[in-house]
């Protein structure tokens, strides 16, 4: 009895504990951001944005390309084809901003199975910078965007990424989103990246040239399911470093329904899986359930008062929350319940992705097998 005891005690301290330390770390890179300066002044960047279709915010974000507080850079937007409906967008903000240099690229080249890939190609030929910022078309780029890339580039860095920080939430399963993008998964990689250990996020990805070309190029980010895991298979495979900017970068969310939500984070769920199945596998002890499970059998056993699991979540979900207020994230009552149900889903989430081979995305089959073909 003594034993099981000390197991349950144990493993809900631990559990707790890495959960205070992972939201302090983040905490702190907010209150103290800690960035490299540059050597030798600012380089020229090619910023490549690569567009499909039309979301809500599309003005907004792609606008934030022209606004850049950078010297020296062009933006090359990349679209599959003529009827694109983000051409007619991007045709007018290049019209609107005649003292930036911005091109439209139009076509698509089959060089992997990943159909972003194949649209970043043209962008990525004809860019003219050695440092090449890829950005999604959904983020809100800051006005130094471009400056806190190159300030997080150090001497052993293979790569500058960032997870994206979801803000403007339309509705309750828009803040769910927000929950799953903020305090969770961004909490996670941050805190990873404070410790050593950064990975890539396909959101921003900010490449010396050199660096991806030794690594086999653009086409080597089709090797898996997702150019997040190639990205930093790649980066480690040179002895080298993926480094995470100071802060996260903004992706407007808007409305969200329960099955966008659910069908987004099961592919990025199974993205992880096939990346890097054994820390997906310590996922589900992300949330409050196990350390609150294991405290209700020490209450059970006699050990602790019978409120003691309660009495931990106001302390799991007020450091959420804290972390939330400091970084500028949504922090509200709705975003507390947005936390609730996102951990109620995560143990249905880890288990459907254990289930799951690949995923449709934008049209495309991803899978295992398709994820490393070129598209035909």
């Amino acid at each position: 009895m003594s034993l099981l005891v000390l197991a349950l005690g144990a493993l809900a301290l631990t559990l707790t504990g890495v959960h205070l330390v992972s939201a302090w770390l983040v905490a702190r890179r907010y209150l103290r951001p800690e960035t490299a300066k540059p050597r030798g002044g600012l380089p020229f960047v090619s910023l490549i944005r690569p567009v499909c279709g039309i979301d809500t915010f599309d003005a907004e974000t792609l606008r934030t390309s022209f606004d850049q507080d950078y010297p020296r850079y062009e933006i090359l937007f990349c679209a599959d084809s003529e009827s694109d409906a983000a051409v007619p967008l991007v045709r007018k903000l290049i019209a609107d901003h005649p003292g930036v240099d911005a091109t439209l690229l139009i076509g698509a080249a089959a060089i992997s199975g990943n159909p972003k890939l194949n649209n970043l190609h043209k962008g990525y030929v004809v860019a003219r910078g050695e440092w090449l910022a890829m950005a999604d078309s959904n983020l809100l780029l800051p006005r130094d965007y471009l400056r806190l890339l190159i300030e997080r580039w150090g001497e052993d860095t293979g790569l500058v990424t960032s997870p994206p920080a979801g803000i403007w939430p339309g509705n309750f399963w828009g803040a769910v989103e927000c929950a799953f993008l903020d305090t969770s998964q961004g909490r996670w990689q941050l805190a990873a990246d404070a410790l050593g250990f950064g990975f890539a996020q396909g959101k921003t990805l900010f490449w010396h040239r050199p660096v991806l070309e030794t690594g086999g190029g653009l086409a080597a980010l089709g090797r898996n399911l997702a150019e997040d895991v190639a990205s930093t298979r790649l980066v480690r495979a040179q002895g080298l470093k993926v480094r995470l900017t100071s802060r996260m970068f903004a992706q407007p969310i808007g409305k969200r329904d329960a099955a966008a939500v659910w069908s987004r984070q099961l592919r990025w769920s199974v993205v992880r899986r096939d990346g890097f199945p054994l820390l997906f596998a310590a996922e589900i002890l992300q949330g409050p359930l196990v350390p609150v499970a294991a405290l209700a059998g020490l209450s059970a056993l006699g050990a602790l008062p019978p409120l003691a699991a309660a009495a931990l979540l106001p302390i799991w979900y007020g450091a959420e929350m804290a972390l939330a207020r400091v970084a500028g994230w949504p922090s509200g009552l709705r975003d507390l319940g947005a936390m609730l149900v996102r951990d109620a889903l995560l143990p249905a989430l880890w288990i459907a992705t254990w289930t799951s081979r690949g995923f449709t995305w934008r049209g495309t089959e991803m899978g295992p097998d398709a994820a490393s073909r070129p598209a035909e």
